[in-house]
């Protein structure tokens, strides 16, 4: 493998490191968002703030050159795994 090469996967590397620690962190949030939302008796999706938070992100990386349309996937699959770990705190809290 030449030294250009190298340098991207490293780069690469990295960039996938940090999303990792950055999607866990959120998830470290949401969590505790399920957990208030249990405690309040408040049903685990928002539409209204997924459609904001989708126009939102669809915003962002059209302005960062990245497609929308992969960007809505996205945040699409995060939001539907938030919400089932919400289901789920709802479920074991009673």
């Amino acid at each position: 493998m030449d030294d250009t090469l190298k340098r991207y996967r490293e780069s690469i590397n990295n960039i996938d490191a940090a999303l990792v620690f950055m999607l866990a962190e959120r998830f470290k949030v949401t969590q505790a968002v399920g957990e208030y939302k249990a405690r309040n008796q408040l049903p685990p999706a928002d539409p209204g703030r997924e459609k904001e938070q989708i126009a939102r992100l669809r915003q962002l990386a059209s302005d960062a050159r990245l497609d929308p349309e992969f960007s809505e996937k996205f945040l699409r699959f995060i939001i539907d795994e938030v919400i089932r770990h919400h289901e789920q705190i709802i479920e074991k809290s009673g």
